[in-house]
């Protein structure tokens, strides 16, 4: 069987389980992209089974410790292991995510169930590879009524892999409605952000509602308003939405008829947005929010591109706090790995500096339990918030 000797210091030894194409001395066998591999070390110690891509920055991506193929028993029991820790986190949740890539042994496949209907993508060429496989056993598995391949992310180009988005099994479901953590929501697994929804943020939309009883939320980079709906049903005294998409805002509006709730939608570039209404406070104007809510998407990418992310995180943090009352709570998350949490955090804290405030710790977040974490691989671990009040000057 083909295989790979892996150089010495390697981050495998240290318990990840991504290699490096640094970090291989020897290729051997002629493994092609998507096979699996044998990785050993210098002395012929065998380290485990990999998908081997040398397309790929990361180069083999091991998925057990032992001799293992990628065969029809292989997933069905990892996947049934998948459904079984979903089933213990979120009994009886018809939106989740069932499987999470490493996270559930299977990197690079990410699977989420919408009911009766599952969304797939397959962000691996080994996974891809497999597409008919996975397709066939989730069949077995969950009896869909349909299965859609969503194989649109920018993820896809450092795999080699074409985007392409279509429908496997069944039909393309139309638009519908759905209940996530008692939130109803219009969902269109066709054109929706990510697979349909942002199921990472779920809990988190439950956790920041309850502080949001008669206050005045302002949710900044709301898309299709998760936040901002948990609020206003948490009993809110006034919510307002801000995205930069009009299709986000409709979204807005559609989610808010269907759950019963008044919210102010508005379309606009949050930053814009926050600029205006921290330079009318600052110029004397009484502050309209008491809760503030921070959810934009990722600002960088990559390594290459962080330093401009910091400063545009630091940026809508001040102007925020610059809108807070004193007791008022912002609520902010980051969704970029390459920021990490403890550069977030600094950006907070250097944004309290320069607005010349005072922030008390209530709440740390981090993704739903769909989305497990795991300690060898901290790439797993891309989501972190944090609520703080703003307290009186001393």
């Amino acid at each position: 069987m083909a295989g790979l000797v892996i150089a010495p210091k390697a981050r495998i030894f240290h318990g990840h389980d991504w290699v490096y194409g640094t970090e291989v001395r020897t290729v051997f066998g002629n493994p092609k992209p998507g096979d699996v591999v044998l990785l050993k070390d210098q002395r012929d110690h065998y380290l485990g089974s990999a998908m081997y891509n040398p397309q790929s920055q990361i180069i083999a991506r091991r998925f057990s410790r032992r001799k293992q193929d990628l065969d029809r028993d292989f997933f069905a029991r990892r996947i049934a292991q998948a459904i079984t820790l979903r089933e213990r986190l979120l009994p009886g949740e018809a939106m989740r995510r069932v499987v999470w890539s490493e996270s559930d042994g299977l990197p690079g496949l990410i699977v989420d169930q919408y009911a009766d209907v599952l969304v797939v993508q397959t962000l691996t060429m080994a996974m891809y590879l497999r597409l008919g496989l996975i397709r066939d056993i989730l069949c077995d598995l969950f009896r869909p009524r349909s299965i859609i391949v969503r194989n649109d992310s920018p993820m896809l180009a450092a795999e080699g892999i074409e985007p392409a988005t279509y429908v496997a099994v069944g039909e393309e479901p139309a638009p519908f409605v759905g209940t996530a953590r008692g939130i109803r929501f219009c969902v269109d697994l066709a054109t929706g952000q990510k697979t349909g929804l942002y199921l990472d943020q779920m809990q988190n939309y439950a956790d920041v509602a309850k502080l949001a009883a008669g206050r005045r939320v302002l949710d900044c980079f709301s898309n299709q308003g998760g936040f901002g709906l948990a609020c206003a049903l948490a009993g809110a005294a006034h919510v307002t939405s801000v995205d930069i998409s009009e299709e986000a805002i409709a979204a807005v509006r559609r989610n808010a008829e269907l759950n019963g709730v008044s919210i102010e939608a508005i379309a606009e570039n949050a930053f814009d947005f926050l600029k205006r209404e921290s330079d009318a406070v600052r110029n004397g104007a009484d502050p309209k929010w008491d809760l503030i809510i921070l959810d934009p998407p990722s600002f960088t990418r990559n390594k290459k591109s962080l330093a401009g992310a910091l400063r545009g995180y630091k940026e809508i943090h001040l102007r925020a706090l610059q809108m807070l009352p004193v007791g008022g709570i912002l609520s902010t998350f980051c969704c970029s790995h390459h920021a990490s949490d403890a550069l977030f955090r600094e950006t907070i804290a250097n944004a309290a500096v320069d607005g010349h405030c005072t922030l008390r710790l209530l709440r740390r977040h981090g993704q739903s339990p769909d989305h497990p974490v795991l300690l060898n691989i901290p790439e797993t671990e891309y989501l972190k918030g944090y609520t703080y009040e703003l307290v009186p000057g001393r």
